[in-house]
């Protein structure tokens, strides 16, 4: 097997060796078991989370008290606000899904870093701008085109980032139950149970060893309208 692209590992392609070997040298490393929270939603937004190793999620609890899954991040990803405001907090928690190695960041380390080299702030404003790229697509998905569209959308960033081609199609290298991916696109399992099999009966997907593999990625392509962003942006 093969996988389907050069995984562009979060934060690193947008840095410059030298501006990335600054940042380690504001970082301090620790080890996070699978469960814990690196910090809760409504907690001060002090500090920057780089995954050394890992993956973690960051979710968004609703009123009602259901959780929705924003991003599934792993290895190279940056986490955290960088807000204009000393006293923000975090509008959602991120948690551990897998044992992780952390550098962790305190936001005012990396203030004074950024007023130091102009070159790191271009690169790092550079971070944000993908970032918020990143956010506007996935609105984008789960608004316009129905829950049948986010689902589709959903099987097609899972590809991108998870994603390793075999002789059936594209192998999904991440075990994700259908109440998980409910949690993502804010659907209910029963939906995702439904749409999942209406999926399969159509030959776009198909299911080995409990892993999604992805048989027709142009039909999910034309089912959620894709735009044909970079693989950059369309990733969990």
């Amino acid at each position: 097997m093969e996988v389907t692209k050069q995984r562009a590992e979060g934060l690193v392609p947008i840095l410059s060796a030298e501006s990335f070997e600054k940042l380690e040298r504001i970082m301090y490393i620790k080890s996070m078991g699978k469960g814990s929270r690196l910090f809760w939603e409504g907690d001060p937004a002090a500090k920057l989370y780089f995954i050394i190793e890992g993956r973690v999620k960051t979710t968004k609890e609703t009123d009602s008290g259901r959780t929705l899954t924003l991003y599934l991040h792993q290895k190279g990803d940056l986490i955290g606000q960088v807000d204009p405001f000393k006293d923000s907090v975090h509008t959602f928690s991120a948690e551990a899904t897998h044992d992780c190695t952390v550098g962790i960041i305190q936001r005012s380390d990396l203030e004074a870093l950024l007023w130091q080299n102009g070159d790191l702030a271009v690169e790092f404003m550079k971070w944000m701008g993908l970032m918020h790229r990143l956010t506007q697509t996935k609105f984008r998905d789960l608004m316009l085109f129905g829950k049948s569209g986010a689902l589709c959308s959903l099987l097609i960033r899972l590809s991108n980032s998870y994603g390793i081609m075999n002789n059936n199609g594209i192998h999904i290298d991440l075990r994700i139950n259908n109440s998980e991916m409910a949690d993502m696109i804010g659907s209910t399992r029963e939906s995702v149970n439904r749409m999942l099999s209406d999926l399969k009966k159509e030959d776009v997907i198909e299911y080995h060893d409990g892993h999604v593999v992805i048989k027709n990625l142009e039909y999910l392509r034309t089912e959620c309208h894709c735009e044909n962003c970079p693989k950059e942006i369309c990733r969990m």
